[in-house]
């Protein structure tokens, strides 16, 4: 049974809803906590905008967008001037630009999900390249700032004090794709985050040399080491209880797949990683589906808005999910499938109060 000290998951990380109502500023609160990586997408709307993800450490005003490559910028368009106590400030620009914001487009509607890092950066040098670190090793969470070196096999502090179990990492300040590391994977695997493409196996992004609990090794790709440039990535651990990052295999089957948890997620994120027809990052969370069957999804590789789709379900149950779809692009008989799941609740937490079911 999954005990936790984590008995309130949403201290940590919470999903935001709201519509858009075209002011600048706009202070959004109810979050629960002062986020440092906050990661908004418009689910419906007449433009698709892409995923703007802004973060403590580079800055709150410089966005990056997980659905394309590009480097970061500081748009004249929405951008966050702050994080505040209870969530974010948010600014249209001014001018032209006014009216095209992707983030309080007036009626549209968003969802903002919200992670704790350690709300102050700190100088870390435990690898061979100097980083800047924010972390929550409560939470299993850090946000890593480097220059690359373009030198293979250096490493970079990540903060956690244990072993990270995902880094989505992206050269902040140039066109390079999106990569990133599973554990379930290995460190001779990577995978895309800005594409639909299957893990792939190559020396130059992470050396070959599994992650350790104090660094990660990166090869001479310009995705991860681009000398002289900033990068950034997010690190994950897997904390019992409050997050899970692992791996299923597809049964092709309606009465599908269960994955345990050990506890009732409320944000699942998906990948196929050997499916013979490459496929999006799906994302669903609990705040917009809030019933089984689970179908009110994202694509975070794409900026296309929310789809309710008969091929894309499952149910969340008070310690996992389970697939109750055919189709490959979560279900696929054989195929591998990487995830990342949040807390709602904890199966069991260490108040013994148990999580319920849907």
């Amino acid at each position: 049974m999954a005990y936790t000290t984590i008995n309130k998951p949403s201290d940590y990380f919470n999903t935001l809803l709201y519509t858009g109502d075209g002011t600048s500023p706009r202070s959004l609160t109810g979050v629960g906590f002062q986020p440092d990586f906050l990661w908004i997408k418009n689910r419906t709307g007449a433009n698709t905008y892409e995923h703007r993800w802004m973060d403590a450490v580079r800055g709150s005003n410089y966005v990056l967008h997980s659905s394309t490559a590009g480097a970061q910028s500081t748009e004249e368009y929405y951008t966050v001037s702050s994080f505040d106590s209870d969530g974010w400030t948010g600014r249209n620009g001014t001018g032209s630009n006014q009216v095209i914001t992707g983030g309080n487009d007036n009626t549209y509607t968003f969802v903002a999900w919200n992670w704790l890092a350690g709300n102050t950066t700190s100088a870390n040098t435990d690898g061979d390249i100097s980083s800047t670190v924010s972390v929550n090793t409560t939470a299993g969470f850090s946000i890593v700032k480097y220059s690359g070196s373009g030198t293979n096999g250096d490493t970079v502090g990540h903060g956690l004090g244990a072993k990270p179990d995902a880094i989505i990492l992206k050269a902040a300040e140039n066109g390079q794709q999106w990569t990133s590391y599973w554990s379930p994977l290995g460190a001779t695997k990577y995978i895309r985050f800005n594409a639909q493409g299957v893990a792939e196996t190559s020396s130059l992004r992470w050396s070959n040399t599994e992650p350790t609990s104090s660094v990660f090794t990166i090869g001479t790709d310009g995705e991860v080491n681009t000398s002289g440039e900033d990068h950034i990535a997010y690190c994950f651990k897997s904390i019992t209880g409050y997050s899970k990052i692992g791996k299923y295999i597809g049964n092709g089957s309606t009465d599908g797949t269960f994955i345990y948890t050990g506890f009732k997620p409320a944000w699942i994120m998906m990948k196929a990683t050997d499916n013979g027809t490459a496929e999006h990052w799906f994302v669903y969370d609990a705040k917009r589906s809030t019933f089984n069957v689970v179908d009110d999804g994202l694509v975070s590789n794409a900026n296309t808005n929310e789809f309710t789709t008969a091929n894309n379900y499952f149910d969340i149950t008070s310690n996992g999910f389970k697939q109750r779809t055919v189709d490959g692009r979560q279900n696929s008989s054989g195929t591998t499938y990487i995830y990342m799941a949040f807390a709602e609740a904890p199966f069991v937490g260490t108040n013994n109060t148990p999580a319920t079911a849907r």
